[in-house]
């Protein structure tokens, strides 16, 4: 049976915005670290199953990390 849980926790309103984003980087760490218990919805399988399929089918059609972050970085370079 599930408990229910008070939300936010008590004294969460209370912290600045950069301290709630920290408590709740905190927390999914602390979930995060026992991955065998994260449940994955069907629909991450279903696109992970998709997006390999596109990669098995043609493997030559996508670019390479460095590729995109150079591009990425070009781009937002000509912003400033």
């Amino acid at each position: 049976m599930e408990r229910a849980i008070q939300n936010p926790p008590p004294g969460f309103d209370e912290l600045t915005v950069n301290e709630q984003i920290e408590y709740v980087q905190a927390l999914w760490e602390r979930i995060a670290a026992r991955e065998e218990e994260v449940p994955v919805p069907e629909w991450h399988s279903a696109v992970l199953e998709r997006r390999l399929a596109e990669y098995e089918a043609a493997p030559d059609a996508g670019r390479s990390w460095e590729e995109v972050e150079a591009d990425l970085r070009a781009s937002l370079a000509t912003r400033r």
